[in-house]
């Protein structure tokens, strides 16, 4: 066995490791032995050699015998024209009245004495020679599992080692089996006599009826006195303890909650069940206190004590006082004592005794059916007048019996019934408040899962509704930047006197600061301290974002900024001065001077006659994206007729340009074949 590479190690791999494998021996055992009755014919040469001859011999003898039940002078003396066997020599069935007539040896005779099997004087000799044969490889076959036996004790050692690992392995996976099947969990063990079972239930009751349990011993209290009705679940209790208590000792993981605490204890003693014996001559109470007197011989401080009906079987007054002595004696020796009684006398003794609690199994009476569940801390009532009346027992009876109970008891069942009125009410309440508390904490759950959905919504929602306010800035910045080169560029433009280029440059600052994306934000309590300088570093607040100075205002309110590859102006409200070395400020220019692809002139026509066809190209590429730029879906592209090499190097560049929808030439009155329409893509 060797563990492959990445796999994780386990408690298991050293009884792994002890399997030898022995595939010399497994493979002469197989090629000898078939099955558990028979061995193969290549076992030994001899053992072949010896069963080809039986085979030989075999078919001899049938032939001979199938001869004579096919024949037609044989017919009337044979009861049945077939070949059986009997004591392993080859016969034929022939009636009782022609064996005289029948040469031959008489092996048997049927039932009815009508028929006898004989065998023919032809194949004495073939059966003679077929039982040498057998006996022989009879022989043979005892030498062979003499010889197989004799190899394989060679081994003995490695095989009873192998042998005796496999089986803690199967006991391992027999026992995950088993605590897969309960739905058990491992247990926080100690040796200390603590034992705090939460949810327990008992291993043999079916897990879709068993109601899960609650046990509690030797921690607060080291006796538990268990009372309640008749097939209340006292019983069930104390061996639900015991057995759980065992299968963890035993290394098996017990059915209840994995936060459930067993102790180990050296000894566990127990008198559950009526033992009385006619041939002993034991009464039920002679045989309890037997078990108890071996109990009170062995018990120490550890040992868990289980003892169902302590003091039944005699009189109450005597029962009740013998038992408290006897869960006395076992306290002051240490034990762990859980013990089920009907007594009302253990029950005070309970109350009144600091290492003893009482327990009770819980009993609805207007059903007249138990729950099966064990409440530690209160005593339980025998309802036995409340169970009495339900099933049909006159008032003026119970009445009666209530009057003949002694002060005391009436008294102490009062408070008994009280006590249980008060923490039916007090679990009602408390199952309602885990509801509410529950109710209350999805509520909370889903309102924290909405409130982070809408916070991550409302985050997308602001980072694409500023990405694509930037975009339409940056849009109309080039448009209004164009639309200024192009009128200085115009005829009209050069008639503009400087006053009114002044005016078109201050609207067009205007249209710019409108159409800025950046919002200020509420900055109040911070005052820059020193006016911003060119090349200065700043953070944009209400974007959160770095940027650098490129340009002041002459009032200091208003600054140019560049952040990556964009540029938009802000008020100084919304800037920090960070920290950090000013950058070197990249040369600014005035609007009309800044160029670009996207700040050429946008035109429907262009004319390219002569131009070689790379300036033709670099030109058609220009009026494209100013094109583009300004949405102007269709351009016409002049290249004259000519010898047609403009228009194929044209049509060619066209052809491979992913912003060209299509193309072609012009009509009549567009200029025709010396024309290329061009219609562009939307952007």
């Amino acid at each position: 066995w060797k563990r492959k590479s990445g796999e994780m190690q386990t408690s298991l791999d050293g009884l792994f490791k002890m399997l030898l494998p022995n595939k010399h021996l497994e493979e002469k055992i197989n090629s000898a032995v078939i099955n558990e009755e028979e061995l193969s014919d290549n076992a030994s040469p001899a053992l072949y050699d010896i069963r080809k001859k039986i085979r030989i011999a075999s078919s001899k003898a049938r032939e001979t015998l199938d001869k004579i039940v096919r024949s037609q002078s044989y017919q009337k003396i044979l009861q049945d024209a077939i070949v059986t066997q009997r004591g392993g020599r080859y016969v034929v069935p022939v009636k009782a009245e022609f064996r005289g007539s029948f040469p031959g040896l008489v092996h048997d005779t049927s039932s009815s004495g009508a028929t006898v099997f004989i065998e023919p004087m032809g194949v004495v000799q073939a059966n003679n020679d077929i039982k040498v044969l057998q006996s022989k490889e009879a022989n043979e076959i005892e030498r062979i599992l003499f010889e197989l036996s004799v190899y394989a004790g060679g081994f003995a050692d490695e095989i009873n080692q192998s042998y005796n690992a496999l089986v803690g392995i199967s006991v391992v996976f027999a026992k995950a089996a088993l605590a897969y099947k309960m739905k058990a969990a491992v247990p926080v063990i100690n040796n200390n006599g603590v034992v705090a079972l939460k949810s327990a239930r008992h291993p043999l009751i079916d897990k879709d009826k068993v109601v899960p349990t609650d046990i509690y011993l030797g921690e607060d209290f080291n006796t538990l006195v268990i009372t309640g009705p008749n097939t209340g679940g006292k019983t069930v209790s104390l061996k639900t303890l015991g057995l759980l208590t065992l299968m963890t000792m035993c290394g098996l993981m017990i059915p209840a909650l994995e936060s459930s605490k067993i102790s180990v204890f050296n000894k566990i003693l127990v008198d559950i069940g009526d033992e009385q014996s006619i041939e002993q001559s034991l009464s039920t109470f002679s045989a309890h206190i037997t078990n108890i007197k071996g109990i009170l011989d062995d018990a120490d401080r550890q040992s868990l004590v289980l003892i169902d009906e302590l003091g039944a079987g005699t009189d109450p007054v005597e029962g009740a006082a013998l038992a408290i002595s006897i869960l006395e004696e076992l306290g002051k020796r240490g034990a762990k004592i859980a013990a089920t009684t009907h007594y009302a006398e253990l029950k005070a003794f309970a109350l009144e005794t600091p290492s003893v609690e009482n327990g009770a199994c819980e009993f609805d009476v207007n059903t007249l059916r138990p729950t099966y569940r064990l409440l530690i801390g209160v005593p339980g009532r025998s309802n036995a007048f409340a169970i009495s009346e339900r099933l049909g027992i006159s008032k003026a009876i119970i009445n009666r019996a209530e009057q003949l109970m002694s002060v005391e008891s009436r008294d102490f069942e009062n408070v008994v019934k009280s006590l249980e009125e008060r923490r039916q009410s007090l679990e009602e309440k408390t199952k309602q408040a885990d509801e509410i508390i529950k109710a209350s904490a999805d509520k909370k759950a889903k309102a924290d899962v909405l409130l982070s959905e809408i916070s991550q919504n409302a985050e997308k929602e602001i980072a694409a509704a500023k990405t694509q306010a930037q975009k339409i800035t940056e849009r109309a910045k080039a448009q209004a930047y164009a639309i200024l080169d192009a009128l200085e560029k115009s005829e009209k433009g050069k008639n503009l006197t400087a006053q009114d280029r002044a005016k078109l440059k201050k609207d067009l600052l205007k249209m710019e600061d409108e159409t800025n994306p950046v919002t200020t934000v509420d900055n109040s309590d911070y005052k820059l301290p020193r006016p911003l300088q060119p090349g200065d570093v700043v953070k944009i607040m209400d974007i959160d974002k770095e940027a650098t100075v490129l340009e002041v205002s002459k009032g200091g309110k208003k600054v140019t900024v560049q952040t990556g590859v964009f540029k938009t102006v802000i008020d100084v409200a919304n800037l920090r001065l960070l920290d950090k070395p000013q950058k070197q400020q990249p040369k600014i220019s005035s609007a009309r001077n800044i160029r670009s692809s996207l700040d050429k002139k946008p035109m429907t026509e262009i004319d390219l006659r002569g131009m070689t066809a790379d300036e033709a190209i670099i030109e058609t590429e220009r009026a494209l994206d100013g094109a583009l730029l300004m949405n102007i879906g269709q351009i016409s592209i002049i290249h004259g007729k000519g010898t047609g090499v403009l228009r194929s190097a044209v049509q060619r560049f066209l052809k491979g340009n992913p912003n060209v929808k299509s193309y072609r030439l012009g009509t009549f009155g567009e200029g025709e074949s010396g024309v290329t329409i061009v219609e562009i893509k939307e952007k």
